[in-house]
């Protein structure tokens, strides 16, 4: 069954293309973001079944995009995506709240196993960020 909708927020556009292909097969509703203020519009208008957020994303409040997230909108899942395989980084976001985090190299291998496991209430973390 197709979930209804996810949201994808990454400033680079090359990025986002690569993983709303990969989500098109799993949700009815692919809606991209560039910056926290659509990101912003699109969740409080969609209220979307999860969020798939680059960690670089620009937010003005709560440090990083994690927190922001998590600050917000409490009961969100999110997923977050990085270039930053360090073991810091990862639980720095998983504290922060995230219930998923790939790394954007295995993005194409994990965004779908992600996925899954954050609906299904468990958490995802790319084997090559586990510390």
């Amino acid at each position: 069954m197709r979930g209804h909708c996810v949201i994808l927020a990454d400033s680079h556009l090359n990025m986002l293309r690569g993983v709303r292909d990969l989500l098109e097969t799993m949700f009815e509703v692919v809606v991209m973001a560039a910056d926290e203020k659509s990101l912003v519009a699109a969740i409080d208008k969609l209220m979307p079944d999860i969020v798939v957020a680059d960690l670089s994303l620009s937010v003005s409040s709560e440090g990083n995009i994690a927190r922001f997230l998590k600050k917000r909108y409490p009961d969100l899942l999110f997923i977050i995506l990085s270039i930053h395989d360090d073991s810091t980084v990862v639980e720095e976001c998983l504290a922060a709240g995230t219930a998923g985090f790939v790394l954007k190299r295995t993005a194409a291998m994990d965004m779908i196993p992600a996925v899954r496991e954050v609906l299904q209430g468990r958490t995802f973390v790319s084997q090559s960020a586990r510390g």
